[in-house]
């Protein structure tokens, strides 16, 4: 079986550190795929939060919208493991962008991921323009 590969740019961008809670265990007794999901968009808030953004609908006047995600996952993480998930980004075209996540306990890797995002007019229901403020930060 072909296993997805992420070909991560330096996440140097925003890091973020979460606790795994108790909810976020599976059937396995570790972290679940989609409790992973969940703290890459708790993340992804936070640092736009650091941007003096308190939402993904209101990025001056334009939303955030993901348009794709993928997960790699290359080791376990259990209850209470506090998780450093680190933030990139490339491949930034005139409405998008792919930010990546990697994402790790103590010294170890425990996943990486990328999420597509693009920019959204929700009142209009229509993909736009990146933010220009927006493309700066991520420019740098």
């Amino acid at each position: 079986m072909a296993r997805l590969e992420l070909d991560l740019p330096e996440c140097s961008l925003f890091t973020a550190e979460l606790a795994v809670r108790i909810r976020d265990i599976n059937y396995g007794q570790h972290l679940s795929n989609d409790a992973l999901l969940s703290m890459l968009h708790e993340a992804r808030l936070q640092w736009l939060r650091s941007l003096n953004y308190t939402t993904e609908l209101d990025i001056d006047g334009k939303g955030l919208i993901m348009a794709d995600a993928a997960i790699v996952f290359k080791n376990e993480a259990f209850y209470g493991d506090v998780l450093r998930i680190s933030l990139g980004v490339k491949e930034i075209t005139r409405a998008s962008f792919d930010l990546y996540y990697d994402i790790s306990h103590q010294t170890q890797t425990i996943a990486q991921a990328k999420t597509a995002m693009v920019a959204y007019d929700y009142q209009l229901k229509k993909i736009t323009s990146l933010p220009s403020v927006l493309r700066a930060v991520l420019q740098q």
